[in-house]
Protein backbone atom coordinates (compact mmCIF):
# COMPACT_ATOMS: atom_id res chain seq x y z
CA UNK A 1 0.00 0.00 0.00
CA UNK A 2 1.26 3.48 -0.89
CA UNK A 3 2.05 5.90 1.94
CA UNK A 4 3.62 8.82 0.28
CA UNK A 5 3.02 9.75 -3.30
CA UNK A 6 4.31 12.81 -5.27
CA UNK A 7 2.15 13.73 -8.38
CA UNK A 8 3.93 16.28 -11.25
CA UNK A 9 5.81 18.24 -8.09
CA UNK A 10 7.54 21.21 -9.11
CA UNK A 11 9.86 23.67 -7.22
CA UNK A 12 11.61 26.74 -8.80
CA UNK A 13 13.15 29.39 -7.82
CA UNK A 14 13.16 32.25 -9.93
CA UNK A 15 13.30 31.05 -13.63
CA UNK A 16 14.74 27.46 -12.57
CA UNK A 17 12.86 24.74 -12.25
CA UNK A 18 15.00 23.18 -9.27
CA UNK A 19 12.31 19.90 -9.29
CA UNK A 20 10.56 19.45 -12.53
CA UNK A 21 7.25 17.77 -12.68
CA UNK A 22 8.12 14.88 -10.23
CA UNK A 23 6.52 11.37 -9.87
CA UNK A 24 7.24 9.37 -7.14
CA UNK A 25 5.33 6.76 -4.85
CA UNK A 26 6.94 4.99 -1.67
CA UNK A 27 5.26 2.11 -0.58
CA UNK A 28 4.46 1.32 3.52
CA UNK A 29 7.35 -0.13 4.96
CA UNK A 30 9.95 0.33 2.11
CA UNK A 31 12.95 2.52 2.11
CA UNK A 32 13.85 4.56 -0.64
CA UNK A 33 16.68 6.62 -1.51
CA UNK A 34 17.41 9.51 -3.59
CA UNK A 35 20.47 10.02 -5.23
CA UNK A 36 22.33 12.57 -7.14
CA UNK A 37 24.80 15.07 -7.41
CA UNK A 38 24.68 18.58 -5.72
CA UNK A 39 21.71 20.76 -7.64
CA UNK A 40 20.01 17.74 -8.98
CA UNK A 41 16.82 18.93 -6.56
CA UNK A 42 17.04 16.10 -3.88
CA UNK A 43 17.54 17.64 -0.47
CA UNK A 44 14.11 20.51 -2.02
CA UNK A 45 12.04 17.62 -2.38
CA UNK A 46 12.67 15.90 0.95
CA UNK A 47 11.53 19.81 2.39
CA UNK A 48 8.58 19.57 -0.03
CA UNK A 49 7.85 16.22 1.65
CA UNK A 50 7.92 17.58 5.04
CA UNK A 51 6.39 20.99 3.94
CA UNK A 52 9.60 23.12 4.59
CA UNK A 53 9.82 24.32 0.93
CA UNK A 54 6.29 25.55 -1.15
CA UNK A 55 5.63 24.16 -4.61
CA UNK A 56 5.06 25.61 -7.78
CA UNK A 57 2.62 22.27 -9.00
CA UNK A 58 2.30 19.45 -7.98
CA UNK A 59 0.68 17.61 -4.60
CA UNK A 60 2.19 15.57 -1.85
CA UNK A 61 0.09 12.91 -0.46
CA UNK A 62 0.48 11.12 2.97
CA UNK A 63 -2.02 8.14 3.81
CA UNK A 64 -4.08 9.28 0.77
CA UNK A 65 -4.16 12.69 2.08
CA UNK A 66 -3.50 15.58 0.19
CA UNK A 67 -1.07 17.41 2.17
CA UNK A 68 -1.34 21.15 0.81
CA UNK A 69 -1.92 24.04 3.72
CA UNK A 70 -0.69 21.36 6.12
CA UNK A 71 1.96 22.28 8.22
CA UNK A 72 4.72 20.42 9.36
CA UNK A 73 4.02 19.58 12.33
CA UNK A 74 0.80 17.98 11.41
CA UNK A 75 2.10 15.89 9.01
CA UNK A 76 3.63 13.05 10.93
CA UNK A 77 6.72 13.19 9.49
CA UNK A 78 10.33 12.46 11.15
CA UNK A 79 13.23 14.29 10.31
CA UNK A 80 17.22 13.63 11.05
CA UNK A 81 19.74 16.39 8.97
CA UNK A 82 23.39 16.10 8.82
CA UNK A 83 24.34 17.80 11.02
CA UNK A 84 22.00 16.45 13.46
CA UNK A 85 20.70 19.68 15.53
CA UNK A 86 21.00 18.29 18.72
CA UNK A 87 20.07 21.02 21.60
CA UNK A 88 23.61 21.02 23.25
CA UNK A 89 22.02 22.57 26.62
CA UNK A 90 19.48 19.60 26.90
CA UNK A 91 21.50 15.95 27.72
CA UNK A 92 20.59 13.01 25.70
CA UNK A 93 17.84 12.25 27.38
CA UNK A 94 16.29 15.49 26.69
CA UNK A 95 17.28 15.64 23.54
CA UNK A 96 15.26 12.35 22.88
CA UNK A 97 12.04 13.54 24.64
CA UNK A 98 11.66 16.89 22.92
CA UNK A 99 10.24 14.82 19.49
CA UNK A 100 7.43 13.72 22.40
CA UNK A 101 7.03 17.06 24.20
CA UNK A 102 6.06 18.31 20.68
CA UNK A 103 3.51 16.09 20.28
CA UNK A 104 1.97 16.50 23.06
CA UNK A 105 2.85 13.16 24.71
CA UNK A 106 1.73 12.53 28.44
CA UNK A 107 4.95 13.58 30.81
CA UNK A 108 4.45 10.01 32.19
CA UNK A 109 5.59 8.50 29.35
CA UNK A 110 8.85 10.28 28.27
CA UNK A 111 10.81 8.15 30.61
CA UNK A 112 9.63 4.74 29.67
CA UNK A 113 9.97 5.89 25.46
CA UNK A 114 13.28 7.12 26.07
CA UNK A 115 14.80 4.29 27.71
CA UNK A 116 13.07 2.07 24.72
CA UNK A 117 14.75 4.09 22.17
CA UNK A 118 18.30 4.84 23.33
CA UNK A 119 18.03 0.81 23.79
CA UNK A 120 17.14 0.52 20.18
CA UNK A 121 20.36 2.54 19.04
CA UNK A 122 22.31 0.93 20.72
CA UNK A 123 23.30 3.70 23.63
CA UNK A 124 21.41 2.02 26.90
CA UNK A 125 21.34 3.83 29.92
CA UNK A 126 22.93 7.46 28.01
CA UNK A 127 19.88 9.10 29.22
CA UNK A 128 22.08 11.88 31.28
CA UNK A 129 25.23 12.01 29.85
CA UNK A 130 25.96 15.23 27.87
CA UNK A 131 25.53 16.11 24.29
CA UNK A 132 29.25 17.57 23.98
CA UNK A 133 30.51 14.23 25.24
CA UNK A 134 29.46 12.51 22.22
CA UNK A 135 31.36 10.88 19.44
CA UNK A 136 30.04 11.66 15.99
CA UNK A 137 28.50 8.61 15.50
CA UNK A 138 26.67 8.36 19.27
CA UNK A 139 25.64 11.81 18.31
CA UNK A 140 23.99 10.46 14.86
CA UNK A 141 22.15 7.79 17.14
CA UNK A 142 20.44 10.07 19.59
CA UNK A 143 19.36 12.24 16.19
CA UNK A 144 17.78 9.05 15.10
CA UNK A 145 16.43 8.28 18.40
CA UNK A 146 14.51 11.60 18.32
CA UNK A 147 13.54 11.26 15.10
CA UNK A 148 12.17 8.09 15.97
CA UNK A 149 10.16 9.04 19.19
CA UNK A 150 7.07 10.54 18.20
CA UNK A 151 6.67 6.95 15.91
CA UNK A 152 6.53 9.14 12.46
CA UNK A 153 4.38 7.12 9.92
CA UNK A 154 7.30 8.58 7.42
CA UNK A 155 10.95 8.70 8.95
CA UNK A 156 13.36 11.46 6.22
CA UNK A 157 16.47 11.41 6.63
CA UNK A 158 18.78 14.19 4.63
CA UNK A 159 22.46 13.11 4.04
CA UNK A 160 22.32 11.27 7.86
CA UNK A 161 25.66 10.23 7.42
CA UNK A 162 27.46 12.69 5.49
CA UNK A 163 30.13 13.68 8.50
CA UNK A 164 30.99 10.59 9.50
CA UNK A 165 34.15 8.57 8.64
CA UNK A 166 33.67 5.79 6.27
CA UNK A 167 34.25 2.59 8.48
CA UNK A 168 31.72 4.04 10.83
CA UNK A 169 29.35 5.09 7.93
CA UNK A 170 29.74 1.32 6.58
CA UNK A 171 28.97 -0.17 10.40
CA UNK A 172 25.59 2.48 10.94
CA UNK A 173 24.18 1.58 7.59
CA UNK A 174 23.94 -1.80 8.48
CA UNK A 175 22.51 -1.26 11.66
CA UNK A 176 20.12 1.01 10.32
CA UNK A 177 18.92 -1.02 7.48
CA UNK A 178 18.40 -3.61 10.35
CA UNK A 179 15.95 -1.87 12.67
CA UNK A 180 13.91 -0.04 10.17
CA UNK A 181 13.57 -3.97 9.34
CA UNK A 182 13.01 -5.05 12.36
CA UNK A 183 10.48 -1.50 12.70
CA UNK A 184 8.91 -1.47 10.02
CA UNK A 185 9.80 1.84 9.32
CA UNK A 186 8.56 3.93 6.03
CA UNK A 187 11.82 5.75 5.17
CA UNK A 188 13.19 8.65 2.21
CA UNK A 189 16.41 9.06 2.67
CA UNK A 190 18.67 11.71 0.35
CA UNK A 191 22.41 11.02 -0.27
CA UNK A 192 24.66 11.53 -2.52
CA UNK A 193 26.81 8.27 -1.83
CA UNK A 194 25.76 5.75 -3.71
CA UNK A 195 27.62 2.67 -1.53
CA UNK A 196 25.45 4.32 1.14
CA UNK A 197 21.99 4.37 -0.34
CA UNK A 198 22.55 0.85 -2.11
CA UNK A 199 23.49 -0.79 0.96
CA UNK A 200 20.78 0.68 2.74
CA UNK A 201 17.91 1.12 0.23
CA UNK A 202 14.73 -1.48 -0.65
CA UNK A 203 14.63 0.95 -4.24
CA UNK A 204 16.85 4.11 -5.64
CA UNK A 205 15.99 7.17 -7.43
CA UNK A 206 18.71 8.89 -9.52
CA UNK A 207 17.97 12.65 -9.69
CA UNK A 208 19.74 14.75 -12.68
CA UNK A 209 18.32 18.60 -12.54
CA UNK A 210 15.20 17.77 -10.88
CA UNK A 211 14.25 15.06 -12.85
CA UNK A 212 14.39 11.45 -11.91
CA UNK A 213 16.83 9.33 -14.44
CA UNK A 214 16.39 6.40 -13.66
CA UNK A 215 14.37 4.32 -10.49
CA UNK A 216 14.50 0.85 -9.23
CA UNK A 217 15.96 -2.11 -6.93
CA UNK A 218 19.79 -1.49 -6.09
CA UNK A 219 20.63 -4.40 -8.54
CA UNK A 220 18.47 -2.95 -11.21
CA UNK A 221 20.16 0.02 -11.19
CA UNK A 222 23.47 -0.97 -10.97
CA UNK A 223 23.36 -3.82 -13.31
CA UNK A 224 21.39 -2.04 -16.01
CA UNK A 225 21.32 2.18 -15.63
CA UNK A 226 19.42 3.71 -17.98
CA UNK A 227 21.78 6.23 -19.88
CA UNK A 228 25.21 7.48 -19.40
CA UNK A 229 24.67 10.11 -17.11
CA UNK A 230 23.50 7.32 -14.51
CA UNK A 231 25.96 5.34 -15.53
CA UNK A 232 28.79 7.68 -14.70
CA UNK A 233 27.59 9.07 -11.78
CA UNK A 234 27.95 5.39 -10.39
CA UNK A 235 31.13 5.50 -11.48
CA UNK A 236 32.01 3.50 -14.53
CA UNK A 237 33.86 5.32 -17.03
CA UNK A 238 34.47 3.21 -19.77
CA UNK A 239 31.34 4.77 -22.17
CA UNK A 240 32.38 5.05 -26.11
CA UNK A 241 29.89 5.58 -29.05
CA UNK A 242 28.85 2.16 -30.68
CA UNK A 243 26.65 0.74 -33.38
CA UNK A 244 25.34 -2.23 -32.96
CA UNK A 245 24.81 -5.00 -35.30
CA UNK A 246 24.30 -8.61 -34.94
CA UNK A 247 25.37 -8.90 -31.49
CA UNK A 248 28.26 -6.73 -31.71
CA UNK A 249 28.67 -3.19 -30.51
CA UNK A 250 31.88 -1.75 -33.61
CA UNK A 251 33.77 0.73 -31.20
CA UNK A 252 36.93 2.95 -31.18
CA UNK A 253 37.78 -0.34 -28.73
CA UNK A 254 37.00 -2.96 -31.83
CA UNK A 255 33.97 -4.88 -31.63
CA UNK A 256 32.76 -6.05 -28.16
CA UNK A 257 29.88 -8.72 -27.79
CA UNK A 258 26.71 -7.68 -26.43
CA UNK A 259 23.98 -9.19 -24.76
CA UNK A 260 21.60 -11.29 -26.54
CA UNK A 261 18.58 -9.25 -27.47
CA UNK A 262 20.33 -5.82 -27.22
CA UNK A 263 18.86 -3.48 -29.61
CA UNK A 264 20.72 -2.46 -32.79
CA UNK A 265 21.90 0.82 -34.33
CA UNK A 266 23.53 4.13 -33.14
CA UNK A 267 24.36 3.56 -29.29
CA UNK A 268 26.34 4.14 -26.43
CA UNK A 269 27.94 1.54 -24.57
CA UNK A 270 29.28 0.89 -21.22
CA UNK A 271 31.92 -1.97 -19.79
CA UNK A 272 32.18 -2.81 -16.89
CA UNK A 273 35.71 -3.06 -15.65
CA UNK A 274 34.73 -6.77 -14.34
CA UNK A 275 33.77 -7.31 -17.92
CA UNK A 276 37.40 -6.06 -19.26
CA UNK A 277 39.65 -9.46 -19.62
CA UNK A 278 43.29 -9.02 -19.81
CA UNK A 279 45.06 -12.04 -21.17
CA UNK A 280 48.50 -13.13 -23.25
CA UNK A 281 49.66 -11.61 -25.84
CA UNK A 282 49.29 -14.46 -28.45
CA UNK A 283 50.87 -14.36 -32.06
CA UNK A 284 47.98 -14.30 -34.10
CA UNK A 285 45.50 -13.97 -31.52
CA UNK A 286 42.75 -12.32 -30.58
CA UNK A 287 41.78 -9.45 -28.40
CA UNK A 288 42.38 -5.58 -28.17
CA UNK A 289 46.78 -4.98 -27.58
CA UNK A 290 46.86 -2.59 -24.71
CA UNK A 291 49.75 -0.92 -22.54
CA UNK A 292 49.09 -1.07 -18.77
CA UNK A 293 49.13 2.28 -17.71
CA UNK A 294 48.33 1.93 -14.16
CA UNK A 295 47.82 -0.90 -11.60
CA UNK A 296 46.33 0.12 -7.72
CA UNK A 297 45.75 -2.53 -5.15
CA UNK A 298 42.42 -2.45 -3.87
CA UNK A 299 42.04 -5.27 -1.07
CA UNK A 300 40.48 -7.84 -2.68
CA UNK A 301 41.50 -7.04 -6.48
CA UNK A 302 43.51 -5.15 -8.77
CA UNK A 303 42.39 -2.36 -10.35
CA UNK A 304 44.51 -1.26 -14.27
CA UNK A 305 44.29 1.12 -16.61
CA UNK A 306 44.54 0.30 -20.08
CA UNK A 307 45.70 1.89 -23.11
CA UNK A 308 44.48 0.78 -26.63
CA UNK A 309 45.70 1.53 -30.26
CA UNK A 310 42.58 4.26 -30.18
CA UNK A 311 40.45 5.40 -27.95
CA UNK A 312 39.93 6.26 -23.88
CA UNK A 313 41.99 4.66 -21.35
CA UNK A 314 40.02 0.86 -20.40
CA UNK A 315 39.35 0.98 -16.22
CA UNK A 316 39.72 -3.18 -15.79
CA UNK A 317 39.41 -5.08 -12.36
CA UNK A 318 41.41 -8.52 -12.04
CA UNK A 319 42.19 -11.09 -9.42
CA UNK A 320 45.50 -10.44 -7.18
CA UNK A 321 47.52 -13.61 -8.56
CA UNK A 322 48.40 -13.10 -11.40
CA UNK A 323 47.62 -9.20 -12.16
CA UNK A 324 49.79 -7.73 -15.09
CA UNK A 325 52.44 -5.21 -14.09
CA UNK A 326 52.65 -1.28 -14.94
CA UNK A 327 54.36 -1.38 -18.90
CA UNK A 328 53.02 -4.81 -19.49
CA UNK A 329 51.35 -5.54 -23.03
CA UNK A 330 48.55 -7.92 -22.60
CA UNK A 331 45.04 -8.66 -24.96
CA UNK A 332 41.76 -7.25 -23.62
CA UNK A 333 38.48 -9.33 -24.54
CA UNK A 334 34.99 -8.25 -23.50
CA UNK A 335 32.96 -9.95 -21.49
CA UNK A 336 29.08 -9.56 -22.74
CA UNK A 337 27.41 -9.81 -19.57
CA UNK A 338 29.36 -6.71 -18.03
CA UNK A 339 28.39 -5.18 -21.09
CA UNK A 340 25.52 -2.45 -21.44
CA UNK A 341 23.52 -0.75 -24.53
CA UNK A 342 23.00 2.69 -23.54
CA UNK A 343 20.47 5.06 -25.67
CA UNK A 344 22.80 7.86 -27.19
CA UNK A 345 23.16 11.22 -25.40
Amino acid sequence: MTLLELSGVSVRFGERAVVDAVDLAVAEHETVCVLGPSGSGKSTLLRVVAGLQATAAGRVLLGGEDQGGVPVHRRGVGLMFQDHQLFPHRDVGGNVAFGLRMRGAARSSYEARVAELLELVGLPGAQRRAVASLSGGEQQRVALARALAPSPRLLMLDEPLGQLDRGLRERLVVELRGLFSRLGTTVLAVTHDQGEAFALADRVVVMRDGRIAQAGTPLEVWQRPASEFVARFLGFENVVSAVVSGGVADTVWGRIPVPAGSPEGPCRVLVRPAGVVPGSVVPGGVGLPCVVEGRTFRGTHVALLLRGVAGPVLEAECALAGAPARGDRVAVTFTPSEVVVLPPE
